[in-house]
């Protein structure tokens, strides 16, 4: 299968009060056209930084990001993001929010109407389509934002802890959803979260990143069936799943804490 999305060696420095921080250390990852990828990993581990630098927000130190054999130099259409806060066009109607993106592409007044009208239906908007942002609750926002990105239809999806804000109820019928469109479009999407269960959920495979420096510990492969509902979440094989990535994390934390104390000795 074709490899759309590939990361080597990337890293990333941040310089302050006279020292350098290295954020993200060696990162090597591939994405195949149409996978769902979920990253996990404890506070420092760069995930945030890794979005925004395959979105094209910023450079790397080192190494580099390729789309479809590209060089990737900054933001473009080829890549929409999905931050945790939609940030919607609070002035715009919803079906103008999901229109923006368009508005910036070479497209027709009928095609651009048609794209709307497509996502609007698919992420189940079309009734709220004259609606404003501040009408709607925490989910439709997030579908918005998402319907918006989408619209688009760029190669990659990246989706940046797009649920953390919202209720456990919400979030899952969000989960839900985003995987329910993920189907439907047959997007590439690579997803940050510090939710486990939500990764295992999700993803078809999930990358595990140690912190400070962010690196990459594993990758897990999620070996459950497609069609998912949330009753898998009881199911024997995906708690198993879920154990053994939080053990990751647990016992990588607990080993940078130990050579943290040791250091300071």
């Amino acid at each position: 299968m074709t490899r759309v999305l590939e990361l080597r060696n990337l890293t990333k420095d941040f310089e302050g009060r006279g020292r350098t921080v290295r954020a993200l250390d060696g990162i090597n990852l591939r994405l195949s056209r149409g996978e769902f990828v979920c990253v996990v990993g404890a506070s420092g581990s760069g995930k945030s930084t890794l979005l925004s630098m395959i979105a094209g927000l910023m450079t790397a130190t080192g190494g580099e990001i390729t789309l479809d054999g590209e060089p990737v130099t900054g933001p473009g259409p080829d890549r929409g993001l999905v931050p945790q806060a939609g940030t919607l066009y609070p002035w715009r109607t919803v079906e103008r929010n999901v229109a923006f993106g368009l508005e910036l592409l070479p497209l027709d007044t009928a095609e651009r109407a048609q794209r709307v009208d497509w996502y609007l239906a698919e992420t189940g908007l079309s009734d709220l389509r004259k609606s404003l942002p501040r009408q709607l609750s925490g989910g439709q926002q997030q579908r918005v934002a998402i319907a918006r990105a989408l619209a688009c239809e760029p190669d990659v999806l990246l989706l940046d802890e797009p649920l953390g804000a919202l209720d456990v109820q919400t979030k899952e019928d969000m989960q839900v959803f985003i995987r329910q469109v993920w189907q439907d479009t047959g997007a590439t999407v690579l997803m940050v979260t510090h939710d486990v269960e939500e990764a295992v959920f999700l993803g078809e495979r999930v990358v595990v990143l140690a912190s400070e420096p962010g690196r990459v510990i594993a990758e897990v492969p999620v070996e459950l069936p497609d069609d998912r509902e949330l009753g898998i979440k009881r199911v024997s094989a995906f708690l198993a799943l879920r154990a053994r990535i939080e053990d990751l994390i647990r016992a990588e934390r607990r080993t940078a804490v130990d050579d943290a104390t040791e250091q300071s000795a």
